[in-house]
Parts: C-alpha cells; sequence; structure tokens
C-alpha cells in the first residue's frame, strides 16, 4: 500500500479518535479526552490563546540567544495538541488551497477526518511526499509559473512547524526587513523609506531577485537553520521531489512554492510575539 492510501486509510477510519481534548491543558493526557465535545464546539480563542503563549515563550528565548530554551519550547509546541488542531484548521478551512488536492488525492476533509489527521500528526512516521506540480498563468503574461501542492498531511506538519518557526526568525531578522513577516505590510515599508529618506539625499539599490527561490542552495539553508527540532523535517521537504505530468523529477535545489511554508504563499495575521495584541 502506497503512502497515498494509507493516509487515506487512517483519516477515514472512524474507529481512531473521535474526539478532542478538553481545554483544560496544553498537552492533554488521553485521560482527559472529552468524547462529547465536537469539531465545532472547539473553544477556538483558547486555543489560540494557548498556542500563542508558547511562540511568545519561544521568541524570546530566541531574541535573548538561549538557544536550548528556545529548541525546547519549539519541541513542547510540536507535540502540543492545541498547536496540531490549530495547524489542521488553517490548511482544512482558512486556506485558499484547501480545495486543492496534492498527490493524495485528499481534500475538503470531514470533521472527524480532521480530528485524525490531529492525531496523525502526533506520530510524524509518514516520511514527505513529492509534492504535485501546477502550472498557473502569469498575469498579462504568456508564461506561467510553477507551484507545487503537498499532500494534506504535509501541509498540516508545515502549518505545525511554521507555528514554532516564525517567532524564533522574527525576532532575529533586522528591524527594516519586511518581507514576508507577521504584521508587516507594505504600507509600513513605504513609512519607513520615507522617514529614512525625508531629511536628506539617500541611494537606494534595487536588486532583482528573480527565480531566487528556485536556486536556493539546499545545504546552505540547513545551515542557516542550525540544529533546530525541525531540521530533518524541512530536509525533507526540501528533497521529497515533485509530479510533473505524471513525471518524477528530483529536487536538486531551490525551496517548493506552494506549500503552508513557501515563501510564495505566506499570509499573516497581526502579531507581535514581543507583547499582547
Amino acid at each position: 500500500m502506497n503512502k497515498a492510501q494509507t493516509l487515506k486509510r487512517k483519516l477515514g477510519n472512524p474507529k481512531a479518535f473521535l474526539s478532542v481534548a478538553r481545554d483544560t491543558e496544553d498537552i492533554p493526557s488521553q485521560i482527559s479526552i472529552n468524547p462529547n465535545l465536537k469539531w465545532k464546539d472547539i473553544n477556538w480563542k483558547k486555543v489560540e490563546k494557548s498556542v500563542f503563549r508558547l511562540q511568545k515563550l519561544i521568541y524570546i528565548a530566541s531574541s535573548r540567544g538561549e538557544l536550548r530554551k528556545m529548541h525546547r519550547y519549539q519541541k513542547l509546541l510540536l507535540k502540543s495538541y492545541y498547536a496540531r488542531l490549530l495547524a489542521v484548521r488553517r490548511v482544512t478551512q482558512d486556506n485558499q488551497g484547501k480545495k486543492t488536492a496534492g498527490i493524495d488525492g485528499i481534500k475538503n476533509l470531514t470533521p472527524i477526518q480532521r480530528f485524525n489527521l490531529v492525531n496523525l500528526l502526533s506520530s510524524r512516521h509518514l516520511k514527505a511526499s513529492p509534492t504535485r506540480r501546477v502550472w498557473i498563468p502569469k498575469p498579462g503574461k504568456d508564461e506561467k509559473r510553477p507551484l507545487g501542492i503537498p499532500t494534506m498531511y504535509d501541509r498540516a506538519l508545515q502549518a505545525l512547524v511554521k507555528l514554532g518557526m516564525e517567532p524564533e526568525w522574527e525576532a532575529r531578522f533586522e528591524p527594516n526587513s519586511y518581507g514576508f513577516r507577521p504584521g508587516r505590510s507594505t504600507h509600513d515599508a513605504i513609512g519607513a523609506i520615507y522617514a529614512s529618506i525625508n531629511k536628506k539625499p539617500k541611494y537606494v539599490l534595487d536588486a532583482d531577485i528573480s527565480k531566487c527561490f528556485d536556486r536556493i542552495n539546499h545545504d546552505a539553508l540547513l545551515g542557516k537553520i542550525g540544529k533546530s527540532p525541525y531540521r530533518r523535517l524541512i530536509k525533507q521537504w526540501l528533497k521529497s521531489g515533485v509530479f510533473d505530468n505524471n513525471q518524477f523529477l528530483e529536487s536538486v535545489e531551490g525551496t517548493p512554492q506552494g506549500g503552508v511554508i513557501s515563501p510564495q504563499k505566506r499570509k499573516h495575521r497581526l502579531t507581535r510575539y514581543g507583547r499582547k495584541t
């Protein structure tokens, strides 16, 4: 049985996980399972608040250079039931690509399948699957750009990893870096540029980074990540390859465009990890 069939079987198994945890603890034990609570009854505000508390701890540890403590919090978030709930909700309900299937053919999950996916994330026994490449026309041009669509399992796991990596790198980025960051928009960048040049003339350098993400060196990227708890998963996604017109292509360089953690795909809520919002 291949990985796509295995995933379909596990997501559709009605006996595995019929319930969701109580909202009293961040990482509930099996004893705290409430069989009467349904997906629509989940207290999402409390789920988000619990995840945000962990993200804030990651941000503070990263900003202070306490790497061991930061990695401990990231591992805690990776195991968190609330974080897994939030990751699954974002890829199966909030994400615009929830109706687009990868090579597993899975889309539009039912509530029971979402619960099964939440619990499937805790095992992480399935290796990364290749992405399905689709070609999207560029507006006003004859050329097309490639998008890689991961499986539903990989999308949920990527969303979970993203919850732990964003606060780490938000604390490390340059203060006047505005690309792909939570709570920063084009208007913020315009305001920062105006504040920098309105009093005296400055030089402006324009750099073309066309196809930058398609040519990123995998070893250099993994070296930048360091000893992160997510390193093994990220390496799997980088090396998983793509299926294009039923033909498998190995991933030698570059990052898959179109996934949850893809630089061109990311969208953020207004979030500041250093303080409450």
